[in-house]
């Protein structure tokens, strides 16, 4: 077990002041800082810190595969660590988003690796050629748009809005109130003519105010409407949130993305978890590469309330974020001073400190104090750690899936 030094990322949307905080340096940083990566991401991997010196986690797994991963880990996955832990903190909306399954994330690189596209050109879509299901639990209340929400209550919500030239739009889903109708619907927004957005957007904005002032029950869809359309002017993703779900996450709650789901994180703290690929489709609120049509051959229109999961209490303890990805797992520990709690593992993991102090030991006598914001390494050949809580602590555990 050794402790990380990992990389935070600056990036406009980010805060000034959570990951500052939770490292324990000034506040407010000097510019944002939007994510702290551990793990061995090639854009930026983790250090392990070791008394000879810092090592790279990107290194450590090249050298040795099977001892950081353990057989199956290293059979599985070769070299590379399947999952990426994140601390990600928004101030600002990210951008409308979805991901790509295995399957698709496989085929869509093949074609642009086959076009000669450069990996660094600013229309690629795909980095490589593997899924990002990803996860986030909330550290602060969290609040982002995720899912296509029930047709009938989007219809409710759109008929609620005196904006006469949305009319059609609204009928076109009430029509048709399902996944094919959502997708028709979202398909005409989102490929507008610049002047035909110009022109209907202000009408439903000033439809989202009137709303608000009458204390509609969209209360929070229209605010969120309203915000969006003050920073991304003109998007056409400000009229395709109105079909998402609005989600406010209280922390230690958290939602799981699979591939195609459509998303946005608009504010707040949370720890993330997801596979280890760059593989990003986006459709608004960002001044980055938009692809609608390959975005239309990956997105999900399942639709209906975006579940939310409070962990299952795996141990005393220990609650798991349950999910399908072979990628990954996300558990979180909650100890009183003084409480213990026995982590075995088979394969890698990576702790981390959200709250308070913890005492990592191993029955080889190894030993390690570990500080809110700080991140430990445990590769697979390590010994099972007993973690003691110096006064009440959270901690975040991330490995990979169980399947």
């Amino acid at each position: 077990m050794e402790l990380l030094h990992n990389a935070v990322r600056a990036y406009a949307w980010g805060s000034r002041t959570a990951i500052a905080e939770l490292l324990g340096r000034e506040v407010p940083a000097p510019h944002p800082e939007a994510e702290l990566w551990m793990g061995a991401h090639p854009g930026d991997p983790s250090r392990v810190l070791r008394p000879d010196g810092e090592r790279s986690l990107l290194d450590l797994l090249v050298e040795d595969p099977v001892g950081q991963l353990g057989a199956r880990g290293a059979d599985r996955w070769g070299s590379r660590l399947p999952f990426l832990l994140k601390v990600l903190a928004a101030d600002e909306p990210l951008s409308l988003q979805a991901h790509p399954s295995a399957e698709q994330a496989a085929r869509g690189f093949a074609a642009e690796e086959a076009a000669g596209l450069p990996m660094d050109s600013s229309v690629r879509n795909y980095k490589d050629p593997s899924a990002k299901p990803e996860l986030v639990c909330a550290l602060t209340e969290f609040h982002a748009l995720a899912g296509f929400r029930a047709p009938d209550r989007t219809v409710a919500l759109l008929r609620s809005l005196e904006a006469p030239d949305f009319a059609p739009y609204t009928e076109l889903l009430a029509a048709q109130p399902d996944e094919s109708g959502l997708r028709a619907l979202f398909t005409t927004l989102i490929t507008l003519p610049q002047t035909a957005l110009d022109a209907l957007l202000p009408q439903v904005l000033d439809a989202c105010v009137l709303h608000v002032k009458a204390h509609g029950d969209f209360d929070l869809e229209c605010r969120t409407v309203l915000e969006l359309g003050e920073a991304y002017p003109g998007d056409a993703g400000v009229l395709a949130a109105l079909l998402l779900n609005r989600l406010v996450l209280r922390p230690g709650e958290a939602i799981y993305l699979p591939a195609g789901n459509l998303h946005a994180y608009l504010h707040g703290t949370g720890v993330e978890i997801l596979a280890n690929s760059d593989n990003v489709l986006r459709c608004g609120l960002t001044p980055k590469h938009v692809d609608v049509p390959e975005l239309m051959r990956v997105l999900d229109f399942a639709c209906g309330d975006m579940p939310v999961q409070t962990g299952e209490r795996t141990a005393p303890g220990l609650w798991t974020y349950r999910t399908p990805s072979p990628e990954f797992e996300l558990s979180r520990l909650e100890l009183d001073a003084g409480a213990q709690l026995r982590v075995d593992h088979s394969g890698p993991q990576i702790l981390l400190v959200a709250q308070g102090r913890a005492r990592l030991a191993n029955s080889s006598g190894a030993t390690l104090l570990v500080e809110r914001g700080h991140s430990v390494w445990l590769p697979a050949s390590d010994p099972a750690v007993v973690v003691t809580a110096d006064e009440p602590t959270r901690l975040f555990r991330a490995t990979a899936g169980t399947d």
